[in-house]
C-alpha cells in the first residue's frame, strides 16, 4: 500500500480539512470542461497539461496547495511538478468529489 501511496503522491496522512481551513489553495487540475461540470467552491482550475506555463498564478511558494482531479492520478502529477518547482506545502487531495466531502 505504501508503494501505491508514493506512486500517486499521497504521502503520509494529512488533515486536509485543517489545511484547507488555514487558507490553502484548492488546485483542480482537470480540463476546463471537466471543471465546468462540477468543482469545489473557490477552487482554482489549471489543467495539469498547462501547469508549467501557469505557475505565475501560484505566486506564493510558501502557501499550502491541495491538488485534486477526477481520480488522483493527475493531481499526483501536479504535486510532483509543483514540488520540483520549489513549492513546499503541496498535498495530493485525490478525487475532487472525495476531497470536497473531506473539507466540507
Amino acid at each position: 500500500m505504501s508503494f501505491l501511496r508514493k506512486l500517486f503522491g499521497l504521502g503520509p496522512s494529512v488533515d486536509l480539512k485543517a489545511v484547507a481551513a488555514e487558507g490553502a489553495i484548492i488546485l483542480d487540475v482537470r480540463t476546463k470542461g471537466e471543471f465546468q461540470g462540477g468543482h469545489i467552491k473557490n477552487a482554482m482550475n489549471i489543467p495539469v497539461e498547462s501547469l508549467d506555463s501557469n505557475l505565475s498564478k501560484l505566486k506564493n511558494k510558501d502557501k499550502a496547495i491541495i491538488t485534486c482531479c477526477a481520480s488522483g492520478m493527475r493531481s499526483g502529477t501536479a504535486k510532483s511538478i509543483l514540488k520540483s518547482k520549489g513549492y513546499e506545502k503541496v498535498y495530493n487531495g485525490g478525487a475532487w468529489t472525495s476531497l470536497n466531502r473531506k473539507i466540507a
